[in-house]
Formats: structure tokens, sequence, C-alpha cells
């Protein structure tokens, strides 16, 4: 069957049309999306502004078209930390209900976690072991970990790039101080989260996921997104130190626009994605992690594939 997926994130809307049936992987038919930046369109309450909402409303009219053109069956569609923890949520919840027809399933940061810890495991099969997965999202970190389909922990950190990014780091470049307190927060924030990853056990593999990881990772010498999905691309801890802690801090946006691999509408969030991973791969005590170009879209994706009847 043909489905879409609508996922409303903090940085980007993006509707994904695939064709899938129970026992295939998804395959990648249409992409449509646009740069919103719910995350930064805030009032100071952090209510998302009545701008925000009309592009989402937008939005989603455009992609009820777009899901009719393309043939999708069923639409699934979720929204992440952005419309999560703005006290207006339910408000632009039922504006994009009532004038686009579209019912915005809002994810908690564990079942964000628990999701893209499926397509993980299901990217990566049993033969990985046991798994411990970073996804860097806008506005939020999820952190999962386990040995079977459903994580043994699912957890989530407010230290997605865009909230650092909004919160620590404004100024471009930001000023040393600033990046030395964005340092001490970011690892004050997973220290609180630490432990309940590490007794899980060790794992097998570690695995990072998001457009964020593999920014980095092409940043750090991995195969470009050309190459395709097939190319084992990992993130090595020194090289990301390099750019995390020498590099990035000094570099305006501007700069980092022309690094590879870094997009326009990513590069204000590269410093504070750096420190991010760079950060939760020190307290794991990582060294390096592989690349997976399947996160929180495919696994919602799977799991309705899940539910569907095998005959």
């Amino acid at each position: 069957m043909r489905l879409g997926v609508l996922d409303v994130g903090s940085n980007t809307v993006h509707l994904l049309v695939v064709d899938a049936h129970p026992g295939a992987p998804p395959l990648a038919a249409y992409s449509h999306r646009m740069r919103l930046r719910l995350a930064e369109q805030l009032e100071d309450d952090g209510s998302i502004s009545r701008k925000g909402a009309d592009q989402l409303v937008a939005f989603c009219l455009e992609a009820v078209d777009v899901a009719d053109d393309q043939g999708v069956e069923q639409m699934l569609a979720f929204a992440t930390s952005a419309i999560r923890e703005a006290p207006n949520g339910e408000d632009v919840l039922a504006r994009v209900r009532d004038e686009a027809g579209v019912a915005l399933t809002v994810l908690s940061g564990g079942d964000e976690a628990r999701l893209t810890f499926l397509a993980v495991r299901r990217w990566f099969g049993w033969s990985a072991g046991r798994l411990v997965d970073l996804d860097i999202g806008g506005g939020s970190l999820e952190i999962s970990a386990g040995a079977e389909e459903e994580p043994a922990v699912a957890v989530s950190v407010p230290l997605g790039a865009g909230r650092v990014t909004r919160d620590r780091l404004r100024g471009d470049p930001p000023s040393p101080e600033d990046v030395k307190a964005a340092r001490k927060h970011i690892r004050a924030e997973l220290g609180k989260v630490v432990r309940d990853v590490l007794v899980v056990g060790t794992p097998d593999r570690v695995v990072g996921t998001s457009k964020t990881f593999r920014s980095l990772a092409r940043l750090c010498g991995a195969a470009p997104y050309a190459d395709g999905p097939y190319v084992r691309r990992v993130l090595e801890r020194d090289a990301l130190a390099e750019w995390a802690e020498e590099r990035l801090p000094t570099m305006s946006v501007r700069r980092r626009c022309a690094l590879p691999g870094v997009s326009e509408d990513r590069a204000p969030q590269l410093l504070a994605g750096a420190m991010v991973a760079l950060a939760a791969m020190d307290l794991l005590g990582v060294q390096e992690l592989d690349i997976c170009p399947w996160a929180l879209r495919e696994g919602i994706l799977l799991r309705r594939l899940d539910a569907l009847p095998t005959t």
C-alpha cells in the first residue's frame, strides 16, 4: 500500500510518501518538505506564534493535496517536541485538524525514542546485538538502549540542536564564554540520564540517527549521501572533538554553509549538534558510532505495517 508520513518537527515539516507492505522495507516514492523552524517561532511564554501556526496549517493543506496526487491511501501524521511543549499546542493541533483536516498525533519523548529504536533494530538486524541509539532533533535528544525491538530504556533530554542554539549559543559565532557555559549545561543534563543507559549493559553497537548525525559524519569524512544508504558511515569521537571544540566554535554560520554535508538550514545549529553529540559519546564512553539512515519516520511506518494483516 502507499502510505504518507507527515512529520511536524522542530526544524522542518516533512511529508514522505512510501510504498510498503508487511515483510518488506518501506520504499520512499516522494518527498515534500518545508523549513518551518517551529521551535524558533515562539512567543515569550513559549507559545507557538500566530505566524508559525498559520504556516503549519498552510503546509498541512499542501500536504493533503500532495498526498492525494501521489495516491496515498493512508496518512500517518505526528508532531514532536515543538508542539508537545508549547503552552498553546492543543490550540494549534485543533487548527490543523479543523482547517486542514489533519489529525496530528503528539508523540512523547519516550515514544520518539522507542520508535526510532525499532527502526534502528530493523535496519541493523539481530546480529547487531545490544544497541544504543542517539537521535538529535531540533528540540530534544532521544537516547534508547536494549537487546530487543522494544528498548529497555528510552529517554528524552531537552538538548535538541535548535534549542541549545536558541537558548545558549546566540552569537555568530558565539562568544567563548557562551560556548563554555553551553558545554557545561549539556553535560550536566546528560549526566542525569547516563546511568539509566549504562545499566542496560555494554552495547555491541552504538548508532546515531537524524540529519544532525549524518551532517557531522559527513563533516568528519564519511561518504556523501549521494553514495546511497547501504554504504557504511561512522562518526569517530576524536574527529568530532576537533570540530566541536576547536573549529566550529569560531566559525560564522556563513562559513559553516560551505562545509561538506552541511545545508543552509542546518548550519546555524551545527555547533550545538556537535557539542551534544560529543558530550553524549564522552559520557557513554563511545569512541565510534554507526550512522543509520532510518529514524523516527521509518519507525512509525514499521509499527503501522506490523499491525496490518499478513493475508
